[in-house]
């Protein structure tokens, strides 16, 4: 067995390995070596006797890697995002016809949410997907309200904060309505549903 262990190498491999060929003394220490190296907490006479079995089982330590803290992202305040300007449109941005493409993409995405919208579709479950839509290019229109003034704008939303929704109309005008005191309805493939603004305010955006 330590003749087979310790033994050199054929001339032929180790000239294709182009190594120079060890004595079994030399190759005697670099196993005990590599050993006591590979198995620091095992004795030399264990190490002797785990050399006359048949394998030889490496023990192996892994090195303990550090947690890396993550970084919080910082996020604008909203004065901040105030002052920078970041949710005004622009004057020449506030037309009714730019914002018709979303409002097609958004009655494709309620198609989506609702399986369709097929006529035999529950309008229970219609006004439930819609409570927790996203409105950005519903079109609606203020049914009720405590503000007589706010009752019958019609248009497209196009951005939804915590308190108001921003609605461009047909006559290229913006609106800012409130959610509270006001109930809003909205109409897709004939499903008519109705939102109740106050119930909205929990949706900060």
């Amino acid at each position: 067995m330590e003749g087979a262990l310790y033994g050199g190498l054929p001339r032929q491999a180790a000239e294709e390995l182009s190594l120079q060929p060890q004595r079994s003394e030399e190759a005697k220490a670099f196993v005990s070596a590599f050993l006591k190296r590979s198995m620091p907490k095992m004795k030399d006479e264990a190490i002797q006797d785990v050399l006359s079995r048949k394998a030889v089982i490496l023990e192996h330590h892994a090195k303990k890697r550090k947690k890396q803290k993550r970084k919080k992202t910082k996020s604008f305040t909203a004065k901040q995002r105030r002052e920078m300007r970041l949710f005004e449109i622009e004057p020449e941005q506030q037309r009714y016809a730019i914002f018709l493409p979303l409002h097609e993409l958004w009655k494709q995405y309620i198609r989506d949410l609702c399986y369709g919208l097929k006529p035999d579709a529950q309008p229970q479950m219609v006004q439930a997907k819609l409570l927790k839509a996203d409105l950005h290019g519903a079109i609606v229109t203020v049914t009720k309200s405590k503000c007589p003034s706010y009752v019958g704008i019609k248009g497209i939303i196009l951005q939804e904060f915590k308190h108001i929704f921003k609605i461009i109309t047909k006559e290229d005008k913006l609106k800012v309505v409130p959610k509270l005191n006001n109930v809003f309805s909205l109409e897709i493939d004939g499903f008519v549903s109705y939102i109740y603004g106050s119930k909205f305010q929990l949706r900060a955006i």
